[in-house]
């Protein structure tokens, strides 16, 4: 078996509401469906306030002064056209992965050369070469939306985590028997996830260094997970067929998402908590109910394997990339929400899509070989994109 990675990203609205409770960090996510540049943002703000306690009246100005900000945002003209910035001969050998920080001005790429490496955004300039791994690093992620930690997994079965700001390995994580592909900070940065090719994924305690459980459950290789927004659950995929849905606090395997019939490509939270997407090499992408782990529906239409699925940041589309060459918007419900899909392709371009009418908006072109990682900022301004041409490129 082989492991194919494509990439999808959706630029969304909401806010983050992160609080301290007991001494701990917690978030709390609000959406905000029904912003539009014509609504009366007082009034949004204060209804929203009437329902969420951590709304006080000293921090109301600033939550209005925030979300006014993302109207303007809305409001802009959305036939922005991006266009090369600059070209980065990253590695000496092809690229796994690319990922931005939460605000855009930092982003990591991994390579087969074994090392991660943190760029800065505006300039292009190298700031750290993350060495240290003995193998591939395949998985790499922030710790968003802090930003002052990097994880890399590698097929040498380890995982390390780095400070941002030093280029300082803070903890080694050992314990998995087989590569890692897949990895993920909780919201919290207090947790992070590593899913192996042994068919388990591990919680790691951040502050400790110290492995907090072991998942066990799946029969075949783990290929994708996720925390949902609260932190409270995390899902893993796997060549078994099947997602497991977790209890983070305890370890507990909670729901078996049982219905695919082929190996599991990725698996996605919305961002409500309140539904899973799954994809698959079954051709097929399904949804689930997250808290009782029902089957809600199945998303049939492409001939062949679906390789990434997304929802947008209301669980209202979801986009799913396929291995014959197409991107599909699958409606959840008839409300409009995000502006644009990027979408990354073996055919050595990446694609910019309208969600609403499934057009393609631009092209972007110049990579000699296939391009397997893509990623939006949080503003939805920038772009990077990742290929097995060794090179990185960044697009404004």
């Amino acid at each position: 078996r082989s492991l194919i990675m494509t990439c999808l990203s959706l630029v969304f609205k909401g806010i983050i509401l992160e609080y301290v409770e007991g001494g701990e960090s917690k978030t709390r996510s609000i959406d905000l469906l029904d912003l539009t540049p014509e609504t009366d943002v007082t009034a949004l703000v204060e209804e929203i306030q009437e329902r969420e306690p951590l709304i006080t009246a000293s921090c109301l100005e600033h939550i209005i002064h925030l979300v006014q900000r993302l109207q303007e945002k809305l409001g802009e003209k959305q036939n922005h056209k991006f266009s090369l910035f600059k070209v980065l001969r990253t590695h000496i050998l092809p690229l796994t992965n690319v990922a931005f920080n939460k605000s855009g001005s930092r982003f990591i790429t991994g390579s087969y050369d074994r090392t991660c490496k943190l760029w800065d955004t505006a300039s292009g300039e190298e700031l750290h070469s993350l060495e240290g791994h003995r193998n591939v690093v395949y998985a790499i992620a922030f710790n968003n939306p802090y930003g002052d930690k990097i994880a890399t997994g590698s097929f040498d079965k380890t995982c390390k985590v780095w400070s941002t700001e030093t280029g300082k390995c803070y903890h080694t994580f050992r314990g998995h028997s087989a590569e890692i592909v897949c990895l993920s900070f909780n919201p919290q940065s207090t947790l992070l996830a590593t899913g192996s090719m042994d068919t388990t994924a591990k919680l790691w305690d951040l502050e400790k260094g110290e492995e907090v459980a072991t998942l066990n459950g799946h029969s075949a290789e783990i290929i994708a997970l996720s925390f949902n927004t609260t932190g409270d659950r995390i899902i893993t995929g796997s060549f078994d067929h099947t997602v497991a849905v977790w209890d983070v606090g305890t370890g507990r395997l909670l729901h078996t998402l049982i219905g695919h019939r082929g190996e599991i490509s990725s698996a996605q939270f919305s961002w409500d908590c309140s539904l899973i997407v799954t994809g698959s090499m079954d051709k097929t992408c399904m949804l689930w109910n997250a808290v009782t782990g029902t089957h809600i529906a199945t998303l049939a239409g492409h001939s062949k394997e679906v390789l990434d699925v997304c929802f947008d940041y209301a669980g209202q589309r979801i986009a799913t990339a396929s291995a014959d060459g197409e991107a599909a918007a699958g409606e959840c419900s008839t409300k409009p929400l995000c502006n644009c899909i990027l979408t990354a392709s073996s055919d050595k371009t990446a694609r910019l899509w309208d969600a609403a009418t499934g057009h393609c908006l631009q092209i972007l072109e110049g990579h000699a070989d296939e391009i397997f990682s893509c990623a939006f900022n949080y503003k939805g301004d920038t772009i990077i994109t990742g290929s097995k041409d060794n090179s990185c490129r960044i697009w404004h």
